[in-house]
């Protein structure tokens, strides 16, 4: 099957006038395969030509499609990033989904349930949208991601790894998916988010100098190293259940008519990564594959291009358009532009950016208060936009950074600064900012060097700034209107930890299961 932008049949009709019948609408629409990892970063792949990380099945998707090299998630939380995809909208544009641990808007429909609606098999496995609460106007919990499938679990234990037989209870799916019907199924793992066993990259043979270089943002000493192997193991993990589920497909005759995309929800979850708004938090893996609807195989896209565009290519190699399905006005733009066109590098010239931010991620602050963050990645350089520099990046210190989650990285860069070792790598990872960075992430894709007070780079800044501000004024982003304060007042979603900050500081035992005790400073 071709696109109807491409190819169109002649046929006689009626009175014996042609007429164009679209390829498309002659064919059966493609089933829809989502894998999404939890918590891995851009680069770590086979593909990407990295030593320490094997990722076969990663690789052959790339191999046979498209592997993107400048993929970004607007918002580097799980609960933003996954509501981002679904919907086609930033997460300044989702209200309360906006937030992490939110409650979910009912009127902002998914892609999944409106594929559902035109007669799409829906289902799903492992992490869908989360966390946080997600039902529909009658209060009853929606399935934004599919119909689960979960009930076939692994025999072998392994600390910090799910149990869900990913590709077994996809297996399942496929069995019960009608023949006449095309399908779309959301494969979410559970890995490489944490708890790691310490030590299981080693104990699986990899080795600590395999890594060709830790970023400069933590010292490079052997916690560190270890650290990275073990979060190896769990980016491998996802990908051996990734191939199984390539090799399922294959063997029902259907991988050729089948659009496979393969990526992260946001980077990896160690300090200054996942939850911030760097190179490390935003940029992901993503590499797409489909026979039948991508033009020629093993080409690297230079394109920026952004999650918000998955539910418009999605929609649109469906048939379907947002407007007749319910859903709010799209934001992202259909990747259909890039798989019909050959070649490699820069496809689309008009694909020069993308947009990022954040607002409420974990709790921690007072008044369980966000670190709002807006800003643009743009011809190789990442300009961000600070709106609260009074306040802690990864969260107060006093409740343990609870934006980081615990690790042994995060240990060892707490206790240099504690030792007196060195102040430097906390104060990248959790020291309060200026209102303005600017990194060129192609000589610093560490993004150390702050360029912003730069006389050379004045009238860069000055240009993304105002580029950055009037997108999100046309995008209805609150914060371009006085009104970014509508981010801490919607709903946290859990009892548990709400108002953890006060609670916490008036003496109440509370459990942050995502950090270490050892992470919380001394009042």
């Amino acid at each position: 099957m071709l696109w109807q932008r491409k190819l169109t049949l002649l046929v006689v009709g009626l009175g014996g006038l042609l007429s164009p019948v679209s390829v498309l609408a002659q064919s059966r629409s493609p089933n829809i395969l989502l894998a999404i990892a939890d918590d891995w970063s851009f680069g770590h792949a086979s593909a990407y030509g990295c030593r320490w990380v094997e990722t076969p099945a990663f690789d052959r998707v790339a191999r046979n499609g498209l592997l993107f090299t400048r993929a970004y998630t607007p918002n580097a939380k799980c609960a933003p990033s996954r509501a981002i995809i679904l919907t086609g909208r930033n997460s300044w544009q989702l209200e309360e989904a906006g937030n992490h641990m939110a409650i979910f808007p009912p009127k902002f429909k998914s892609y999944v349930e409106a594929l559902a609606d035109e007669g799409y098999f829906v289902g799903s496995t492992g992490k869908g949208w989360a966390p946080g609460i997600a039902k529909d106007a009658q209060g009853k919990d929606r399935q934004m991601v599919g119909r689960p499938f979960s009930k076939r679990k692994t025999k072998k234990r392994i600390p910090g790894i799910s149990r869900n037989d990913y590709a077994g209870n996809f297996e399942d799916f496929l069995a019960v998916a009608p023949a006449d019907r095309p399908w779309v199924f959301w494969y979410g793992s559970s890995e490489p988010h944490r708890g790691y066993k310490y030590g299981i990259g080693v104990e699986r043979g990899k080795k600590l100098e395999d890594i060709e270089r830790v970023p400069s943002f933590w010292p490079d000493n052997e916690t560190i190293r270890n650290d990275m192997l073990d979060y190896a193991v769990e980016v491998e993990h996802f990908d051996h259940h990734l191939g199984r589920i390539l090799a399922a497909i294959e063997r029902e005759g259907q991988l050729e008519n089948t659009l496979v995309v393969a990526t992260s929800d946001h980077g990896m979850p160690f300090p200054r990564c996942k939850g911030q708004a760097y190179d490390y938090s935003n940029h992901v893996p993503l590499a797409v594959m489909w026979s039948e609807g991508i033009e020629g195989k093993g080409r690297v896209v230079d394109d920026y291009v952004s999650f918000a565009d998955l539910a418009p290519t999605f929609l649109e190699v469906a048939g379907v358009t947002a407007e007749q399905q319910g859903m709010h006005p799209l934001t992202g733009r259909s990747l259909l532009e890039i798989f019909v066109v050959a070649g490699q590098g820069q496809i689309i010239p008009e694909r020069d950016h993308v947009l990022i931010g954040k607002e409420r991620h974990d709790v921690g602050r007072p008044n369980d208060w966000g670190y709002p963050i807006r800003g643009i990645v743009k011809d190789g350089l990442l300009y961000i936009h600070n709106f609260e520099t009074d306040r802690w990046p990864g969260g107060d210190p006093e409740t343990g950074y609870l934006n980081c989650d615990g690790s042994p990285t995060k240990t060892e860069v707490l206790n240099m600064r504690r030792s007196g070792t060195s102040e430097l790598y906390w104060r990248l990872a959790f020291g309060q900012r200026p209102q303005e960075e600017l990194y060129d992430v192609k000589a610093d894709p560490d993004c150390i060097e702050n360029l912003v007070a730069l006389k050379e780079y004045a009238t860069q800044k000055l240009a993304l700034r105002e580029q950055l501000f009037a997108e999100l004024r046309g995008q209805g982003d609150p914060r371009m209107f006085g009104k970014g304060d509508v981010f801490d007042g919607y709903p946290y979603s859990s009892k548990v930890t709400e108002n953890f900050f006060e609670r916490f500081m008036s003496g109440e035992t509370i459990r942050a299961g995502w950090v270490n005790a050892s992470d919380f400073e001394k009042k």
